[in-house]
């Protein structure tokens, strides 16, 4: 063979593996846009769902309209409500515009606790699987820590640091740590034995081979605890609020139960669930182009 043959040859196989290249990316997208619209699909199909039950539980058990709120209520005291300064009332805009800067509130504790628990239980994770003697010294303190119930330590946690964002801290990284540490450790564990032996036969050592292979390996469980603990991470800002600073969305919803606003009470609920839908659809989208990258394995699983 000649050796512009050679040559001839040599740019077939670079042009054939780009093109395969190029279609294992095509590939990857496509599965990771799959699953983005499954996880959405699921969010809205819940979302009517949960509106109907409203509705009907509403109108199956005859609550009084006074202070069952439906979905109606709730979209007319945000959007089409008219001030009325004889009972009190505000229109929509200010409506909104008073739930909205509480919601803000909300939104910065519930990320201070999601961001402080999740960071911990993923150090904390590698710890445990890297030395079997930590785990077994330090995970009875980590179960005790979740057996006992928050609502009763959130007086001593005040006690300690006060009514500040360090207060929101220790509250919403306690609600999100507990299960970011189990669904890392499963994930971390879960890694195949013939690479962590591959990465040792190479002289790796433990943190190369955590960094390479374990982590990797360990996305999907990753993901898992990031968007299991959206709803945690609100659930321990409002119980912060609710208990502890006086601000944001459950301070809100504490003062407007206390004045019998039904309509302010039921609009803040709806606008913090909707703010944890969205949260979770966003690390969802997160989710579905990492492991596209990095996992691609687990996209095409999730058929």
């Amino acid at each position: 063979m000649s050796p512009v043959d050679d040559h001839a040859t040599t740019a077939d196989d670079h042009a054939t593996t780009a093109d395969i290249h190029a279609i294992d990316r095509s590939q990857l997208r496509s599965e990771a846009y799959a699953r983005l619209a499954r996880n959405l699909g699921s969010v809205l199909i819940s979302l009517v769902a949960t509106l109907a039950l409203w509705e009907g539980f509403i109108k199956i058990y005859h609550l009084q309209p006074i202070i069952a709120k439906s979905p109606i209520d709730i979209y007319h005291y945000l959007v089409t409500a008219h001030a009325d300064k004889v009972h009190g009332l505000r229109d929509a805009a200010g409506n909104r515009q008073i739930l909205f800067h509480y919601l803000g509130r909300t939104a910065g504790d519930a990320l201070i606790g999601y961001a402080v628990g999740t960071v911990i239980a993923l150090v904390v994770a590698v710890l445990f699987v890297s030395n079997r003697t930590v785990e077994q010294t330090f995970m009875p303190l980590a179960l005790v820590g979740r057996c006992v119930p928050l609502i009763a330590m959130v007086p001593l946690i005040t006690l300690i640091f006060g009514r500040s964002v360090l207060c929101v801290a220790v509250i919403g990284g306690i609600v999100c740590f507990f299960p970011a540490l189990i669904n890392v450790m499963f994930g971390l564990r879960a890694t195949p034995r013939s690479s962590i032996d591959l990465m040792t036969s190479y002289g790796a050592g433990k943190a190369t081979t955590m960094r390479k292979v374990l982590i990797p390996s360990a996305l999907p469980s990753i993901f898992a605890s990031l968007r299991i603990n959206v709803p945690g991470a609100v659930v321990g800002a409002l119980l912060a609020e609710f208990l502890a600073t006086g601000a944001g969305s459950g301070a809100e919803m504490q003062n407007a139960l206390n004045q019998f606003d039904y309509g302010e009470l039921w609009s803040a609920v709806v606008l913090v669930t909707l703010m944890s839908i969205l949260a979770y659809s966003v690390v969802s989208a997160i989710e579905a182009g990492v492991l596209a990258r990095f996992a691609p394995e687990s996209l095409g699983g999730a058929r």
